[in-house]
Parts: C-alpha cells; sequence; structure tokens
C-alpha cells in the first residue's frame, strides 16, 4: 500500500486499548483509537469502578453497625440505595477525565466513536469511514455472559453491566454464580440490607482458590445472613402472578427460590461478534477470545489482540500488561519482538476480607505433582490487625520443598489485595522468604506479617545440627 493513514489502529477504549494508544502516541506514532461506546470501557463504567464504590459504602455501612466494638455508641444504619448509587456514578465521573477523548486527544491520539469492522488486513471502517492502517490492534473487551436457562428473559435479569441502573433497592436479591464479581456484588447488597441468596453449581464459592479460602468466605457470608447455595444447578425460572421464581437441582431434589431481582453472574464473553473476524481468517477459541501466539499476534501477522478478547486472564491489570507487548510488537516488532509474560500474574477478589493471590494455589500444586511447602501465618495473632479490630484471615505461601523460592501465596483478610504486591516484586525477581525476612517492614503495619510468615518459613528450616554446636559452644563459654 502508498500509504497509510495510521501506524496503528486500535479497536476497544478499555483498559488494554486505552494503554495501547497511549504507549503508541508516547513514541510517537499516529494511532487512532476507535470506541463503540464510553471511553474507559467496562472497568470505569460497569465493572472495577463501580463495584469498588459500592463495596466502599457497604464496608462503611458495616462498620457503623459495628460501632459498639470501637468503643462507639451503635447507631440504626439506614442506607438510601438511590444515595449510595448516586455516590458511585459520582465515582466514574471523578474518574472518568483520565479516560476521556479530550485526554487522549491532547496526549495525540485521534479517537473516533463508532462500530469497527476489519475489511482487510490493512483496512479498519467506522460508519463511511475507510481507515488505512500499518497494524491493528483488538481490544474490544468483553461482556456478561447469559446462559440459556429458561425463562431466563421472562425474569428481567440483570448483569454486571445493567446492574447500576436498578431506581430501587431490591428486597431478595438472588445471585446466580459464586465467582468474584458475584461474591463482590452479594456482599455488598447484603450490607446495604438486601436478602441475598448465591446460587453456585460447583462445591464452592470462587472456584479457582483453595477450599480453606472457600470456607473462610462461606462462613463470613453466611454470619451476614447470605444463604449460600452451592452444589445448586439453575434449571429454569418462572413468573408467575408476579412472584418470580428460581428452580434449581440439588442431589437432593428441586429447591425453588422467590426473588424480586436476579442478577447473572456466571462469567463473561469476548466480544469477538461483528468484526469479520472469521473472514480474515483469525481464530477463536471455544470461550469466543481470539487465539493468539507469544507475541499476541493473530492468524493475520500485523493484527494483534489484547485485553478481556485475547484472555487468558480477564483482568484490568493483565490488559495493561498486554497492552504494551501488543503495541511494542506492532510497532517495532520488525526489529525485536517481545513475548508476552504471564509468570506473574496477581488478582483479587475485594470481599470483607479480601481474598488476594499470585502464583499457584495449593490445589494447583498438587495437581502439578510438585513436591511443595506451604508455610502459614495466622493475621489474628498480628498486632496492628487487632488494633484496627480486623484480626482475621492467613496468609499461606506454597515453596517447593527445603527452598524459599515463592512459587505461590494466597492471603485472606483486611487488605489483602494491598499486602499481595511485596510477593509478586518477590516472584517476579526471584527474590525468596529469606530476602522478606531480612527487610525492615514498619511496626504496626499489615505489611509485617509477610515478615512473620518468612519467620515462620525461616524456623522450619532451622540448622538443627549447628544449632546444637552453637549451644555447646555457649555452654563451653559460660564454664
Amino acid at each position: 500500500m502508498a500509504k497509510y493513514d495510521a501506524n496503528l489502529v486500535v479497536i476497544g477504549a478499555g483498559s488494554g486499548g486505552l494503554v495501547s494508544a497511549l504507549i503508541a502516541a508516547a513514541v510517537k506514532s499516529k494511532v487512532i483509537l476507535i470506541e463503540r461506546h464510553k471511553m474507559g470501557g467496562d472497568c470505569l463504567n460497569t465493572g472495577c469502578v463501580p463495584s469498588k464504590a459500592l463495596l466502599r459504602s457497604a464496608k462503611i455501612a458495616n462498620y457503623m453497625k459495628r460501632a459498639d466494638e470501637f468503643g462507639l455508641e451503635s447507631v440504626e444504619v439506614k442506607p438510601v440505595f438511590s444515595k449510595v448509587l448516586k455516590r458511585v456514578h459520582k465515582v466514574i465521573e471523578t474518574i472518568e477525565p483520565h479516560d476521556s477523548v479530550e485526554r487522549f486527544t491532547g496526549l495525540g491520539v485521534e479517537c473516533v466513536m463508532g462500530e469497527a469492522q476489519i475489511i482487510d488486513k490493512h483496512t479498519v471502517r467506522v460508519g463511511d469511514r475507510d481507515i488505512k492502517t500499518k497494524s491493528i490492534i483488538i481490544a474490544a473487551g468483553a461482556r456478561p455472559f447469559v446462559p440459556p436457562i429458561p425463562g431466563v428473559d421472562d425474569v428481567g435479569y440483570l448483569t454486571s453491566d445493567t446492574i447500576w441502573e436498578l431506581q430501587e433497592q431490591p428486597k431478595r436479591l438472588v445471585v446466580l454464580g459464586g465467582g468474584p464479581i458475584g461474591c463482590e456484588l452479594s456482599q455488598a447488597f447484603s450490607k446495604l440490607g438486601s436478602e441475598v441468596t448465591i446460587v453456585e453449581m460447583m462445591g464452592q464459592l470462587m472456584g479457582r482458590e483453595d477450599p480453606d479460602v472457600a470456607e473462610v468466605i462461606t462462613k463470613t457470608f453466611e454470619k451476614d445472613g447470605i444463604n449460600v447455595l452451592t452444589n445448586h444447578k439453575a434449571v429454569k425460572f418462572t413468573n408467575e402472578n408476579g412472584e418470580k421464581v428460581l428452580h434449581c437441582e440439588t442431589e437432593g431434589g428441586t429447591v425453588e427460590i422467590p426473588f424480586d431481582q436476579v442478577l447473572v453472574a456466571v462469567g463473561r464473553k469476548a466480544n469477538s461478534d461483528g468484526m469479520n473476524l472469521e473472514g480474515l481468517g483469525i481464530k477463536l477459541r471455544r470461550n469466543g477470545t481470539i487465539e493468539t501466539d507469544d507475541y499476541l499476534r493473530t492468524a493475520v501477522p500485523n493484527i494483534f489482540a489484547c485485553g478481556d478478547i485475547a484472555g487468558p486472564y480477564q483482568f484490568t491489570h493483565t490488559a495493561s500488561h498486554q497492552a504494551w507487548f501488543a503495541t511494542v510488537n506492532a510497532l517495532f516488532g520488525f526489529v525485536k519482538k517481545f513475548k508476552v509474560d504471564y509468570r506473574v500474574i496477581p488478582w483479587a477478589t475485594f470481599t470483607m476480607p479480601e481474598v488476594a493471590r499470585v502464583g499457584i494455589s495449593e490445589s494447583e500444586a498438587k495437581e502439578k505433582n510438585i513436591d511443595y511447602e506451604v508455610t502459614r501465618y495466622g493475621i489474628d495473632d498480628l498486632d496492628r490487625a487487632i488494633a484496627d479490630g480486623e484480626a482475621h484471615g492467613f496468609i499461606k505461601v506454597i515453596t517447593p520443598k527445603g527452598k524459599d523460592k515463592v512459587l505461590g501465596v494466597t492471603i485472606v483478610g483486611h487488605h489483602a489485595a494491598e499486602l499481595i504486591a511485596e510477593y509478586v516484586l518477590a516472584m517476579k525477581y526471584n527474590l525468596g522468604l529469606n530476602k522478606i525476612l531480612g527487610t525492615i517492614h514498619l511496626y504496626p503495619s499489615l505489611a509485617e506479617s509477610n515478615k512473620f510468615v518468612a519467620g515462620n518459613w525461616k524456623r522450619e528450616h532451622q540448622p538443627h545440627g549447628l544449632l546444637k554446636l552453637v549451644e555447646k559452644f555457649h555452654t563451653w563459654r559460660r564454664s
């Protein structure tokens, strides 16, 4: 082609697309960013930001109910749902400028609103405009998956996209799905006064985590008044005389659960339709995500993909991480290509307590036949956690037998998502528990728990033979 309109066209202005466009503009390439709905994507508008804002209100309500624990007079908590949602939307509005057309235009990105279709490997059509480009990054994200359960369309279901449009708080809320989204929103609505039932087809909540983690969350939920139903398979919805009912199959027979609103939170589906991917020969996996190689290239070498539409991890921070590799390879791959690095991927579920993990779990270590050890520290013993009234949870570190190398860490507790960062750094740069133990940690802080678990590992690996010799030496010195 004689001339291109852009060095790079990025489809989708969520986390992956925004970072891709930002990097491309920073290295002075001509980049065009296409978004069909809202800048900021799901994370800003319907995902991470609104859910964490809602959880914050729920946490404050929880602390108000616990006032007497802190020597304060108890008060009756009366959440006003309309005001809670008003605050949620205010938070979104406050963060919006970070992802706005105005900001990215100022940084040198041309922003185009509309539906993108890839005509050929160098042409992207938006409306009646054909954009000629050297390379393309597809970062179109994902959307909530709604399973074809009979009657689901008749009961007016909610998803993580539409729940923010509620006009009033549901008295009885059924949450279908016990993953991160289902668990977070179940607890938030429960703390704000809804009667919540969470329904999970598998044998535990948070299916990716170890059973001891799921047990802590389940007991917490039940203590909060949430009705936790695992091993319950949703088979149909009915709506008779204004009464909505979910019918589930269990080992003991059929269970009927009446409700006012249902939130479907069973997973997400990649937005891979409508862009002519199959016509271009771009292959999709069974779950709808785009097949990419180690350099995030699709079957068409100058077309790349990152974020939720590419997988394998559907996290905002992973999309940003992939964006660097996709952009650098798209712009400079003819000189040097970089393989995307998935060795150290952290994630968290922001329940109360939080659950954070990096690396392998104990269950995964068993499945992979790794000769491993588990070192634990109970956060209920930590001075700062006791002072804060949050003395609960634990840290669990997986290491190879006899070695201090960190293979994986799970933290359950107050601010677990912050505490995990030290282990992310340790795993990224191959720092073992001995290095963590030898690092000064502030007192009193929650971060001390990371040092204490390293101390527990050290005590389990004392050089007993040497210590016996040292003991004899000290005895001799006293004689």
